[in-house]
């Protein structure tokens, strides 16, 4: 027996949905046909979100209680007006990822059980310069969401001081991601170089709440700010993706005048399509408010000249120029 199959129209193409009863949430009651037509009532924000940048697919074929497929190459067999953009990684190997330009790219990935999609901070035209700085507020173990949105005030207030606007969205799990749109005229190193800069001023104006520590044996009860999120080839959720939770809960762009009271689980496959027919994208503005990446550097110069300098990179990165030692602290005391 052929498998069932239902077919949507999404603007000029028609995407085939194999399977759409398959529950995918089973607390959340939601198949796999409801995440399909829930990106498509968030159309505009997603497509926006993912235009044209290369995107990383988190796959979860057996529903979100089941193994996650990180995949970073689109399928070779997929339909002709589904896009790709190369990326080219240091050993020299490259892959091909998707390249969302259409809507119906993004359902057509929702069918291959696509919860979210992890786009890079760059575009398809230029992969090595990043056009989005990205401040990923993650409270550890002992905090709250109520502490993150504490920290996600003062990086607004510290943002505004230099000029510069940060659009906000839950993580959909316990954090807050704020992106900034910057020129695409620096590589990564400089960008996350000055990524770590702010996030330690954040850290320096409130440091009995915020930590900059790489090493989580060193974080204590803090709010963590990840800055090596802005290293080459780290990504995070995108704006509207579905998390992999059992309540299905979305990363979902708000405006600054709701931080104080909104909640992570105010956002979810089944309340964010009502809220996006209401308000529409938050962040349509987004691509119209470029930062100048350069204010940056006078922080980055400071801390150079105070003999703070760089921290460590994720482990699967290769030795970086002026990177301490990568070693956990407790076992380099052994040592």
């Amino acid at each position: 027996m052929p498998s069932p199959f239902v077919e949507i129209e999404v603007g000029e193409r028609v995407v085939k949905v194999t399977n759409p009863d398959k529950i995918l949430f089973p607390t959340a009651k939601k198949s796999k046909l409801d995440l399909v037509e829930y990106y498509l009532s968030v159309g505009e924000g997603v497509v926006r979100a993912l235009y044209e940048r290369p995107t990383q697919l988190r796959r979860f074929p057996d529903g979100v209680t089941g193994e996650a497929i990180y995949q970073k190459r689109v399928p070779e067999k997929r339909p002709e007006w589904v896009e790709a953009a190369r990326v080219t990684f240091p050993s020299g190997r490259h892959a091909d990822e998707l390249c969302v330009t259409e809507l119906a790219q993004v359902a057509w990935a929702a069918n291959l059980a696509v919860v979210d999609f992890h786009p890079w901070p760059s575009r398809r035209r230029d992969t090595e310069h990043p056009d989005e700085l990205r401040i990923d507020i993650d409270p550890q173990p002992g905090t709250t969401f109520q502490q993150g949105k504490r920290v996600a005030a003062m990086v607004r207030e510290t943002l505004a001081e230099i000029g510069y606007t940060g659009w906000p969205k839950t993580s959909g799990n316990r954090g807050i991601h704020i992106a900034c749109r910057i020129e695409p005229k620096w590589g990564f190193r400089e960008v996350r170089r000055c990524a770590l800069a702010f996030a330690r001023e954040i850290e320096r104006r409130s440091p009995d709440l915020v930590t900059t520590a790489w090493w989580k044996e060193e974080r204590g009860e803090k709010v963590f700010i990840d800055y090596n999120q802005n290293a080459r080839d780290r990504t995070i959720a995108s704006a509207y993706s579905v998390r992999a939770r059992p309540d299905a809960t979305v990363s979902a762009p708000f405006r600054w005048d709701e931080l104080a009271d909104l909640e992570t689980e105010d956002f979810t496959m089944a309340t964010m399509p009502a809220r996006f027919a209401e308000l529409g994208d938050v962040q349509a503005g987004i691509d119209d408010e470029v930062c100048d990446l350069r204010k940056l550097f006078g922080w980055v110069e400071r801390e150079e000249t105070e003999g703070v300098g760089e921290a460590p990179y994720p482990p699967n990165f290769p030795k970086m120029p002026g990177e301490p030692k990568r070693v956990q602290p407790s076992r380099a005391r052994k040592d």
